[in-house]
């Protein structure tokens, strides 16, 4: 199908602005909103308060290059053999099914299309070419302003913009920090001077509460699943034996690490959601809020000490089960909680979008529009299984 030549019958002028803020790394439990003490997150609570969220919502994928290739094309990353970051075997994304990216059709409904922040997306695929324009390629303070200033602006038709931002996922460098050996982990660490920094500003202990005050009332406990479950699958061995740095954070980090590990998360999900109010506050003085379409998510999670493990990969919940909230402003569901329906954030944003655009699908979309239950109404005809991929295995969950 040449999306090109579809336009929609709407008028523009009654068409939502559409703005699609994607985090990095973010559990499920990483909001106040959700019931976490042990941080502040205003922004992403104030999108709770306005819109629905979703408890029960899962990547495709729980690392992040095959997760957004499914969030921006609508399918799952196994369609072009993808099953890992490197992508070393993939089937080359033509330009024919780029052309089926998401941009493309907001496009053809008569959107003006714009992207910023982190892409990693399949080898030799950028955002320009699933129909963005690109705003810029920092992830941060930088691109939060950036937006800002682009909202601001005039603008002749509606817009979809994607804020893809690029923590807590700094978290990561942590446990590489400490037990790098490998060439390719001190590579890691030259190349990452900016995340470091981030991480080591995350983990300062504030200096007006003592020592015994941080450790009894503000750094997060150890979680109740800390310990490995009794009956672990053998891949997680395996999975942990691929990369020395996961290995050795298993086996030798102890309560004080573990712990200093969630804080540290918390305050680099308290930055990323600083970035976010940035955003949502320049959409509130530009005058948009009431015609724009708010969706957040996150392309994966982190296990955040989980079974004694950290960064993502495998099929434990906090590494798949990630933030969704839908905020239509047009809509009375504000504040609604949904524990209901399962959720694949990478093949239903999709079509959540093109809904609220009026926009043309391609063919092989098989996701679902968010859109009536973000309105309220009742859903018969729902998915009873969502279902995910990783390197080594399958997910079905019910």
């Amino acid at each position: 199908m040449d999306m090109t030549s579809k336009q929609t019958s709407e008028s523009n002028s009654t068409k939502p602005n559409i703005l699609f803020i994607c985090t990095d790394q973010q559990h499920l439990r990483m909001m106040s909103c959700s019931g976490n003490s042990y941080l502040k997150t205003p922004a992403m609570d104030r999108l709770a308060a306005s819109g629905v969220r979703f408890t029960r919502a899962y990547c495709t994928n729980p690392v992040f290059v095959p997760s957004r290739f499914s969030l921006f094309t609508g399918r799952m990353p196994s369609a072009i053999g993808m099953r890992s970051n490197s992508g070393n075997d993939t089937i080359p994304y033509t330009e024919k099914y780029q052309k089926q990216g998401l941009g493309h059709c907001l496009r053809a409904a008569g959107y003006e299309t714009v992207y910023g922040g982190k892409e990693h997306f399949p080898q030799g695929v950028r955002a320009t070419d699933l129909g963005f324009e690109y705003l810029c390629q920092d992830e941060r303070d930088d691109l939060a302003a950036i937006c800002a200033d682009w909202l601001k602006e005039k603008h002749e038709q509606p817009f979809a913009m994607v804020a893809s931002l690029i923590n807590p996922h700094d978290i990561c460098y942590m446990a590489i920090k400490a037990f790098a050996t490998s060439e390719f982990d001190n590579k890691l660490l030259e190349r990452g001077a900016t995340e470091v920094n981030t991480l080591e500003e995350a983990l300062k202990i504030p200096s007006d509460i003592s020592e015994e005050e941080f450790w009894e009332k503000h750094c997060p406990p150890l979680p109740p699943n800390y310990d490995p479950q009794k009956d672990e699958p053998e891949l997680i061995q395996f999975m942990l034996d691929q990369r020395a740095f996961k290995r050795r954070a298993h086996d030798e980090w102890g309560e004080k690490e573990w712990r200093m590990h969630r804080w540290a998360y918390a305050r680099l999900t308290e930055k990323v959601d600083q970035q976010m109010q940035v955003i949502l506050d320049a959409l509130d003085a530009a005058g948009l809020s009431d015609n724009t379409v708010i969706i957040f998510s996150s392309d994966h999670g982190d296990h955040d000490s989980s079974h004694r493990l950290e960064h993502k990969t495998v099929f434990y919940n906090e590494a798949d089960n990630v933030p969704m909230i839908v905020c239509d402003p047009r809509s009375n569901a504000h504040g609604t909680v949904d524990e209901k329906h399962l959720v694949s954030n990478g093949m239903d944003i999709f079509p959540t979008i093109c809904d609220y655009a009026g926009a043309e699908m391609p063919d092989h979309i098989s996701g679902l529009s968010l859109r009536p239950i973000a309105a309220g109404e009742t859903c018969k005809d729902w998915r009873d299984v969502v279902y995910a991929e990783n390197e080594i295995s399958y997910m079905a969950c019910t």
